[in-house]
């Protein structure tokens, strides 16, 4: 079998893994003796809602927002689609519909709540006194600085009215059940989406800490809240969240163990390095590639969540098609090694890509294309070289998301 065909079999193995319409149906809550509103927020979010309005026994209502072209047609719940990774009013509108549903909710009444990555840029409602373009500022600047997610979120939602617990809270003394697909290192529901509905142990000192350590410039107001203590998120052991729970249906672990079975199922030796990964894209790939030169015959397989810092002036790459290409300098044309990366909801970074494929030959036909890569790379001009090669890989929304995916395939296809 050809390496690129092997390598994109184990990444569409893991995505198949946190497909919402296999891992949803399970954990559907009875249901209520009231309404059920169902609200949904994420990358997945339609096709979870779509997934719930096909095997939910009674009636349903709700609101799903989605990223811009992740959206399926759904019955009963209505799908808005909004900017990510930079919100927009779309967003903040879908937020204040969320909002004022959940308070119209009663004691037997059920609110399905469908989480997953990409819901912290989606549903966004600021603190009064910010704006929205206040956030798009913060988130901005979060993500140029590299933040890591858990630091990003902790001050992301420290700002929101919805977010750390708010919409839990919001919808009391109704039932709150979360069904998440987790897209986060350690699957934390605080982290999740900023947790909407799960209680926060971060604090409005640990959200300063984290705009003083990224450089983040906040408005004057969210300053003063913050060292005032005035928006402090839900703690743990909250009444109001008395009636909550939280189950997480899919998470980056079950991709992994996903391509690592097909892997195995193939004869091959397999190696986990784990999906909680994270740092900067280009170190990880540096690191991995002088792994992939002193490891035996196998595959080698990984998740996670990398970060790109920026300060050049290319055409950035997401995360993925950045660590391909620090592995394609390190490893400098090394034999029989063959990798993917790509982020399992079908978009790395802002690209139109997923991600990309490497092999021996990637620096050589760079060259002889009139590319540099240690150049490109320093611009983090990834997307541009594995566009120029042909090696992208396009695969549009996969509609649902457990973070990146990293193989690398050490040996010929036949060795074992």
């Amino acid at each position: 079998m050809d390496e690129r065909v092997l390598l994109r079999g184990l990444f569409d193995a893991a995505v198949a893994a946190a497909d919402p319409a296999h891992v949803v149906p399970p954990y559907l809550p009875a249901p209520p003796p009231g309404r059920t509103l169902v609200l949904a927020a994420g990358k997945a979010a339609a096709a979870m809602a779509r997934a719930v309005e096909g095997n939910w026994p009674g009636a349903v209502e709700g609101i799903a927002v989605t990223r811009y072209g992740h959206g399926v047609e759904c019955q009963r719940i209505e799908v808005v689609e909004a900017g990510h990774p930079l919100p927009d009013a779309a967003g903040r509108g879908a937020a204040a519909r969320f909002l004022s549903a959940a308070t119209d909710l009663g004691k037997d009444d059920l609110l399905l709540f469908l989480l997953s990555g990409g819901a912290s840029a989606l549903l966004v409602e600021p603190q009064p006194g910010l704006s929205l373009a206040d956030k798009q500022a913060v988130t901005r600047a979060l993500l140029e600085a590299g933040a890591p997610i858990a630091g990003m979120n902790c001050l992301r939602k420290h700002l929101s009215a919805i977010k750390g617990g708010r919409l839990a809270v919001a919808a009391a003394p109704a039932r709150v059940v979360t069904l998440a697909i987790s897209d986060v290192p350690g699957d934390d529901p605080a982290v999740i989406g900023s947790g909407p509905t799960a209680a926060d142990p971060t604090t409005c000192a640990d959200a300063l800490a984290v705009a003083g350590r990224y450089h983040v410039v906040l408005p004057e107001v969210a300053r003063k809240a913050l060292e005032q203590d005035e928006w402090e998120t839900v703690k743990p052991g909250a009444p109001l969240l008395a009636r909550t729970e939280y189950v997480i249906v899919a998470r980056p672990a079950d991709a992994v163990d996903a391509a690592t079975g097909r892997a195995r199922a193939m004869n091959f030796a397999v190696v986990d390095l784990g999906d909680d990964l994270q740092g900067e894209a280009r170190d990880l790939g540096t690191a991995h590639a002088a792994l992939a030169r002193q490891h035996p015959p196998g595959v080698l397989i990984s998740g996670g969540e990398a970060t790109v810092t920026i300060d050049g002036t290319g055409r950035r790459g997401g995360p993925n098609l950045e660590y391909l290409l620090a592995l394609a300098v390190a490893l400098d044309g090394a034999p029989n090694v063959h990798a993917i990366a790509c982020d399992t909801d079908g978009i790395d970074g802002s690209t139109d890509a997923a991600g990309a494929c490497i092999g021996p030959d990637t620096l050589a036909r760079a060259r002889a294309a009139g590319m540099d890569a240690r150049n490109m790379l320093a611009r983090h001009d990834s997307y541009e070289f594995f566009r120029q090669l042909g090696d992208l890989i396009v695969t549009g929304p996969t509609r649902t998301n457990v973070n990146d995916f990293r193989a690398m395939l050490i040996g010929h296809p036949g060795a074992r």
